[in-house]
């Protein structure tokens, strides 16, 4: 039996997801093209800050949070003809998301390089 490492599962992904920098993020959050949602968990929210106009879906619950006909949809929240950029802290959580929301069908789906610790440096407004 073989037994992939998180690190392994990670760059997988990253082969097959597509990655934009913060810079590109904060294009398309400030021409209104995407839902830019947050996966992190929200202990990490409370110690480091939300990205101003994003939307909070952690990790754990994100498949179940986007899908249209979930019980715990949050389709009042999210544009599902945008795309839906990704991001977590550092960037691994939020390519294996990408990963995951591709194989749902969604097309529009990237995640950021870097994740929050780049994007606090590329003209985000933390609050």
């Amino acid at each position: 039996m073989t037994i992939k490492s998180s690190q392994t599962l990670v760059a997988e992904a990253l082969k097959v997801v597509k990655t934009i920098s913060p810079e590109e993020a904060l294009k398309l959050t400030g021409e209104n093209k995407c839902n830019l949602i947050d996966i992190r968990d929200a202990v990490e929210l409370q110690r480091e800050g939300r990205i101003e106009n994003s939307f909070h879906i952690s990790r754990g619950l994100l498949e179940f949070s986007i899908h249209p006909k979930s019980a715990y949809s949050q389709k009042e929240k999210l544009d599902l003809n945008k795309e839906m950029v990704l991001f977590c802290a550092a960037g691994g959580r939020s390519a294996l998301a990408a990963k995951t929301l591709n194989e749902m069908g969604f097309e529009k789906v990237s995640h950021v390089e870097g994740g929050f610790g780049a994007m606090k440096n590329s003209g985000f407004k933390i609050s």
